[in-house]
């Protein structure tokens, strides 16, 4: 049986552990630490993410967080290297993390003054504003002309759903240019749109249009209403013309 003598290599492994766990031992230190700047930061920033660079002598230093909790702090020297301190896969290289922690003082240096950089910048700044000016008043003109385009439709609606005795259905007219189309849904107007399939709604189950919108085409609604009462007239001669 061949032994590691006989191939010539009785030689001693030395155990990593001491050094892995040393390793480790730094991290968890760094990330309780860093994950208190990566709190004040998402403090500071008021979002869910967000991340920060900080140079130094030696490289930047970049701490990112997630609803203020440390995501990683990764260290690029100024060498070339980068090395991620803290992170969500596999702990650092011992000896990149010992270059990257020559340098975590002045990171955290750099940190401080970036804060006190801060202190005061918004002394003097006025809380006081203008009161914004009321809606209401616009809101009220816009529903008031809606009310009366919509009790309108309605009535377009169930006279076309009378005659044509369909559940759902379109009535369209061209109306300078334009083209109207008004649905019914059993006699109850589903929506009034301007201009095709992607034109604007002035009736639906969905927002208001604006009120500029509004006051485009409500000229325009009563050439769609006229277009409309020209369609019963001639539904009215046509049936004229049956004898029973």
């Amino acid at each position: 049986m061949t032994t590691h003598a006989d191939l010539g290599l009785d030689l001693d492994v030395r155990d990593a552990d001491a050094v892995a766990d040393r390793r480790d031992e730094l991290v968890a230190a760094v990330r309780d630490h860093a994950g208190t700047i990566a709190y004040q930061l998402a403090k500071l920033q008021g979002g869910d993410y967000g991340r920060r660079e900080l140079s130094t002598p030696g490289g930047t230093w970049t701490v990112k967080h997630e609803a203020g909790e440390l995501e990683f702090l990764l260290f690029s020297s100024k060498s070339g290297s980068d090395v991620y301190v803290i992170s969500t896969k596999q702990p650092p290289d011992p000896e990149d993390l010992a270059a990257a922690l020559d340098d975590y003082a002045a990171f955290v240096a750099a940190w401080n003054e970036y804060v006190a950089s801060l202190s005061g910048v918004l002394d003097g700044v006025s809380a006081e504003f203008p009161e914004p000016a009321s809606t209401d008043g616009v809101v009220a003109e816009r529903d008031r002309v809606l009310d009366r385009i919509r009790e309108a439709c309605s009535v377009m609606a169930g006279e076309i759903y009378r005659y044509e005795g369909d559940d759902y259905g379109t009535y369209t007219a061209r109306v300078d240019g334009d083209r109207w189309e008004l649905k019914w849904d059993e006699g109850a107007v589903s929506y009034l749109r301007v201009g095709g399939s992607g034109g604007l709604y002035l009736l639906s189950q969905y927002e208001a249009p604006s009120a500029a919108d509004v006051r485009e085409y409500a000229d325009s609604f009563r050439g769609f209403v006229d277009a409309y009462n020209e369609f019963v007239d001639g539904l009215e001669s046509d049936l004229a013309t049956v004898e029973l």
